[in-house]
């Protein structure tokens, strides 16, 4: 009996002396230059239209249908700019109009410096030339990412071969959530 309380005491100060000795002697964490380590980041970036063989000039949207698009990402707003991720996204129109409650756009990276996704909500869509949505997450160099993207009109030898421009401003959070 005697023996076994030893025992039980010696294997409990062992544990306690190795948790002691590994928080003493484990390197401190490396502080990385990633995106967490600003608070900022602006980018910008072209969403290319798809080049069809008979392009059609305007969608229309009905109440029992969904318009789902896919775009590439350039650095320039040329078409034959350089491919730096894609641009997905649907719109589920309400009732008769365009509108929505559920528009998104997933943008998906991959360049040296960036690599991830970012989820970009449009609540309230118009028809301007300039509308404003909300960057809502992301993943990989985006992790946890908030802010704002910018959609404009970009210049193009016809509306139907016009960019747009993506003005992208993301925060990160100073802490990860646990």
């Amino acid at each position: 009996m005697m023996t076994s309380k030893i025992i039980f005491f010696a294997a409990v100060s062992a544990a306690t002396l190795a948790v002691i000795l590994l928080a003493v002697v484990s390197p401190l964490p490396k502080k990385s230059q990633s995106t967490r380590s600003r608070p900022w980041l602006a980018l910008s970036l072209y969403m290319q239209p798809p080049h069809l063989p008979n392009p059609r000039r305007e969608a229309t949207l009905h109440a029992n249908s969904a318009f789902i698009f896919q775009h590439k990402l350039t650095e320039g707003p040329k078409n034959t700019s350089r491919v730096i991720g894609k641009a997905r996204g649907f719109i589920v129109p309400i009732e008769h109009s365009a509108l929505s409650a559920f528009n998104i756009i997933y943008l998906t990276l991959d360049t040296p410096e960036y690599s991830g996704s970012l989820s970009v909500e449009a609540k309230q869509v118009g028809h301007g030339t300039r509308e404003e949505l909300t960057v809502v997450g992301g993943t990989g160099s985006f992790a946890f990412a908030r802010g704002l993207a910018v959609l404009s009109q970009a210049e193009g030898p016809s509306l139907a071969d016009a960019a747009y421009h993506l003005t992208l401003r993301l925060r990160f959070p100073g802490a990860i959530p646990g």
